[in-house]
């Protein structure tokens, strides 16, 4: 009955300790009274078991009455209170600023509105003209019309109507990044390599509309994800005139 309410009041650890503990105080009172030519060692057995009920009780109580956090937290509160007393006011947090502070130079927002807009016509008219110049049809194996002279025959044969799906994404990609490109030749521009990015991403999107189950090339599409958007954010913090170009032009939600 007394290892039932120890179970009861303080779960089964508690109780293995207990059950250990009393049964080393039982075989000391049997050998006890064994030597001593007892009879019964039973009352014996009793008493221990009492007095270890007793010990392990009063243990537990004062083991769980102040633990070392609170104790801590009582002391933290204490010295707040001395200082409030003397009128000391405990320190601000690193680059705290106070509530009544005013702005100052605020720009309201129909004024952002207009900047904003103004900003987007600019951006528009200059990739407009950028397009007018990039305007040559692109071929097949990186053939152009200026370069060569070559029959009605030969152009349908290598027009991008015939090519495979590798060679029109190709052509789709280096037409992307004529336009964002900040000289001749560029590939590694921030701007550029976003627009190579978005490419491959909607190649893998197109790939997964029809294979719903590829979960490798899911994981690939993710981590694209990824790249991207560090890309972008690292545009929006160094050069966010061609950030504004680039998230317009794509039209991605960033």
């Amino acid at each position: 009955s007394i290892l039932i309410s120890i179970i009861v009041l303080f779960g089964s650890s508690r109780a293995i300790m207990f059950s250990s503990t009393l049964a080393r105080r039982s075989s000391a009172a049997v050998t006890s009274a064994v030597r001593s030519n007892k009879v019964s060692a039973l009352p014996a057995i009793n008493v221990a078991a009492r007095q270890c009920f007793e010990d392990f009780t009063q243990q537990q109580q004062v083991r769980t009455m102040v633990t070392k956090k609170r104790v801590h937290r009582q002391e933290k509160r204490k010295r707040k209170e001395e200082l409030s007393t003397k009128g000391i006011s405990p320190p601000k947090p690193h680059m705290y600023i106070p509530v009544d502070t005013p702005v100052i130079n605020a720009v309201s927002r129909e004024e952002r509105d207009a900047e904003s807009k103004r900003q987007d016509e600019l951006a528009a008219q200059e990739l407009k003209e950028r397009m007018e110049v990039v305007q040559e049809p692109l071929m097949r194996f990186g053939f152009s019309e200026d370069n060569l002279k070559m029959s009605d025959r030969v152009k349908k044969l290598l027009d991008l109507q015939n090519g495979n799906q590798q060679e029109v994404i190709k052509a789709q990609k280096k037409r992307g990044m004529e336009l964002f490109q900040m000289r001749e030749g560029d590939t590694g521009s921030s701007a550029v390599q976003v627009i190579a990015l978005t490419t491959r991403i909607q190649q893998i999107q197109t790939h997964l509309r029809q294979h719903k189950k590829d979960k490798h090339s899911k994981r690939g599409l993710d981590a694209l994800y990824v790249r991207r958007r560090k890309l972008l954010d690292y545009m929006e913090r160094k050069d966010f005139e061609s950030y504004r170009k680039v998230v317009k032009t794509l039209g991605l939600i960033h």
